[in-house]
């Protein structure tokens, strides 16, 4: 993380292949290239989607060939990359590929994991990205913050703004989330894709409303966030996770450049 750049977390929901990820990552890279020194670009691909609403949905490629994919973007284009991890005993094998590591929203209390994550990032001196949990108010991560930092530095913590649950498959963002969980000492991202979801609302599989992504994503640089994570796929409705709210790839160029305005006003 930079405090001058704009920080961004693009890539596919899950690690569907190497050559889907390798093209992401080369179109990412192509069409940013103007905006390179405005902007720090990581990127994420999951090697488990360990929440699918369904247990007949695709899951992902498993940890060890996810690492080995996430080993072949930093290879070819000397990029961070980011996954999460979903079991304690995870963190450490993953750090030693992985720049950044993420806690799902749903494991956000679990202080093993938070204590596992923040230890394997002390180690290989990497990233802890922290997802506020969609029942958390934005003043209870300060008990996230104090897990971390007992173990790391707060410049290698990271807080996720993802949504409030607002009764039954609806999410909503509270803009003042970014200035309440920067009091902690931490840099603030805004999760502009999962945010939109409707969790289990198309019955099997999460539906999503992707018309609303970029209106947020600019509140949320307006109100302070320090970064941008986004979903992003070549043909969003093939994709194979959360194919309702990933960005089509070719709109990503526009979408940033609107951002850094935003960003460099405030």
């Amino acid at each position: 993380m930079t405090k001058e750049k704009l920080n961004l977390f693009i890539g596919s929901c899950v690690l569907e292949s190497e050559e889907l990820a390798l093209f992401i990552a080369d179109k990412l890279l192509r069409d940013l290239k103007p905006f390179e020194n405005k902007i720090t670009l990581t990127y994420k691909g999951s090697f488990d989607k360990a929440n699918r609403t369904s247990i007949t949905s695709y899951r992902g490629p498993g940890i060890d060939e996810g690492m080995r994919i996430l080993q072949k973007i930093k290879d070819t284009f000397g990029i961070p990359v980011l996954t999460d991890f979903h079991e304690r005993e995870q963190a450490m094998k993953l750090a030693t590929v992985v720049d950044v590591l993420q806690v799902p929203a749903f494991l956000c209390r679990q202080t093993d994991m938070i204590a596992a994550g923040a230890e394997a990032c002390k180690k290989y001196n990497r990233i802890l990205k922290i997802k506020k949990g969609q029942f958390l108010s934005p003043e209870e991560t300060k008990n996230i913050v104090d897990k971390a930092s007992s173990i790391l530095s707060l410049n290698q913590i990271l807080l996720t703004e993802r949504g409030s649950s607002f009764g039954y498959n609806n999410l909503i963002v509270d803009m003042a989330s970014f200035q309440i969980m920067k009091s902690f000492g931490v840099k603030t991202v805004h999760d502009a894709t999962h945010c939109v979801q409707r969790p289990g609302g198309l019955g099997t599989t999460t539906g999503g409303k992707r018309e609303q992504i970029l209106v947020l994503a600019k509140a949320a640089i307006a109100a302070g966030a320090d970064g941008i994570f986004m979903e992003t796929h070549p043909n969003p409705e093939k994709a194979l996770s959360d194919a309702s709210t990933s960005l089509p790839l070719d709109q990503i160029k526009g979408i940033v450049e609107q951002l850094i305005r935003i960003y460099e006003v405030v």
